[in-house]
């Protein structure tokens, strides 16, 4: 059942034409729904993530003591992140277990390098997160629900510290060591891909969340990162509608 608060504007040439969350969307108030939904599940994977940083690698010899604390410090947001999600879960009339999620986000939290942590979490999983939390922000902002606008601003915040954060660490660990960087950055790119949901991301109005090149730019992200994965995500788009296509010519035959 649609929410009140949405308003639906389905017939219209832009909705008909862009994926994105909006509220012009026929299914915007179940797709939000879903959404918060997943975020909720994946801050608890983060959390975990982060936590598991702090307790699996010995200090000093695997990771810094400073990398262990802004780690920590980073489970205490993740920690919030899911009080606030599920809060907002409730405010959005959806219940825990009402969708079907995946553990894809913690397991790559799971590398048994903390670079390939920082890289595959903190930029590629917590870079998806500012994209995400920015659509919900703005789909808020429209919807005329300030609880929603402000929380995901709240939290959009946090996660540009987050991604801030494991790039410095990053390039501060492999400083002198350019291979492990490589072997990092790969393993990112692999990360960014896996999550580009068939194009859901990108800088096309058919993709359900937009590039925030601005925020990604405030975590430390370079213009050409920014390019890189919104090219992934076209090339991924393309793909879905080639696939579309096919199927479609197939069934038509």
């Amino acid at each position: 059942m649609a929410d009140g608060r949405v308003a639906l504007i389905a017939d219209s040439e832009k909705s008909r034409r862009s994926n994105r969350l909006t509220p012009a969307r026929a299914d915007a108030s179940e797709a939000a729904r879903a959404l918060m939904h997943g975020i909720f599940v994946g801050e608890i994977q983060a959390l975990e993530g982060a936590g598991r940083t702090c307790w699996d690698f010995t200090t000093g010899e695997e990771a810094p003591f400073e990398l262990k604390l802004d780690m920590a410090r980073q489970a205490w947001d993740e920690a919030r992140h899911v009080e606030i999600s599920l809060k907002l879960s409730d405010w959005m009339g959806s219940e825990i277990g009402q969708y079907a999620e995946n553990t894809v986000l913690f397991q790559a939290a799971c590398s048994n390098d903390p670079v390939l942590r920082l890289a595959g979490v903190n930029r590629a999983l917590e870079g998806l997160a500012i994209d995400v939390f920015t659509t919900m922000k703005e789909f808020g902002e429209l919807a005329g629900d300030p609880y929603l606008e402000f929380c995901e601003d709240w939290m959009l915040a946090d996660e540009v510290t987050h991604v801030k954060m494991g790039s410095d660490w990053l390039r501060k660990i492999t400083e002198n060591d350019p291979e492990r960087r490589k072997k990092a950055l790969e393993f990112q790119g692999v990360v960014d891909k896996m999550f580009s949901y068939g194009g859901s991301r990108s800088d096309s109005e058919e993709s359900a969340f937009a590039i925030a090149r601005r925020f990604r730019e405030l975590a430390g992200f370079t213009e050409d990162e920014n390019d890189h994965i919104a090219d992934l995500g076209m090339q991924a788009l393309n793909e879905r509608k080639a696939q579309l296509r096919e199927k479609q010519a197939a069934a038509s035959n």
